[in-house]
């Protein structure tokens, strides 16, 4: 599985293999693992489940391209939960992209449709 780089800004604040998604609706999610440059905004993040736009945070594939998108969210619980609790979400990928990659969400999702 491949492993995306997340930013905000210029620093590198952690990673995630992006283990889940929903092809429709353009979403992929996942646990997020912390770099050293999480300390930053990891207030931020256990705080503000709104609007994290102000940090800046975007995600880059394994080959450092941004993944374009309508937003980027880190939904750190670490304080109330038992880890793993910090988890990524990426909204708003335009086909075709998305099932370029994340061709086995787009699996999963057509596999469950067909059992509809």
């Amino acid at each position: 599985m491949a492993q995306f780089s997340i930013f905000s800004g210029l620093v590198l604040v952690g990673y995630s293999a992006l283990e889940y998604g929903d092809p429709p609706m353009g979403v992929a999610f996942g646990q997020f693992e912390p770099a050293d440059g999480y300390a930053v905004i990891k207030n931020e993040c256990c705080t503000n489940h709104r609007d994290q736009s102000p940090l800046d945070l975007s995600v880059q594939t394994e080959a450092g391209v941004v993944i374009p998108c309508v937003g980027v969210g880190i939904l750190d619980y670490s304080k109330e939960l038992v880890p793993p609790c910090i988890e990524i979400n990426i909204l708003g990928i335009q086909h075709p992209l998305y099932g370029e990659l994340f061709p086995q969400h787009v699996t999963m999702y057509e596999r469950n449709l067909a059992r509809e």
